[in-house]
């Protein structure tokens, strides 16, 4: 892991409490994952949220990251 990438789990640590951080090396599959730490509720889901994201870089999974708070904020209305 680089100092960058060190840097943006720290980030994405503070800014997204709710998730585990996890590299991976797997061939095929996303090398960064964040798993929520609590389950989602059943509408949560509904509205399109995930339990896991799995993203090639760390840039794409905190996008991805930020776009799933926006479905929750939608959801809760």
């Amino acid at each position: 892991m680089t100092d960058y990438e060190r840097q943006l789990i720290g980030l994405l640590i503070s800014t997204h409490p709710a998730w585990r951080y996890e590299e991976r090396d797997l061939p095929g599959l996303p090398r960064w994952w964040a798993i929520r730490y609590e389950p989602l509720r059943l509408d949560q889901r509904g509205a399109g949220a995930r339990d896991v994201l799995g993203r090639t870089t760390l840039h794409r999974l905190a996008e991805a990251l930020a776009w799933h708070d926006e479905i929750l904020h939608r959801s809760r209305y």
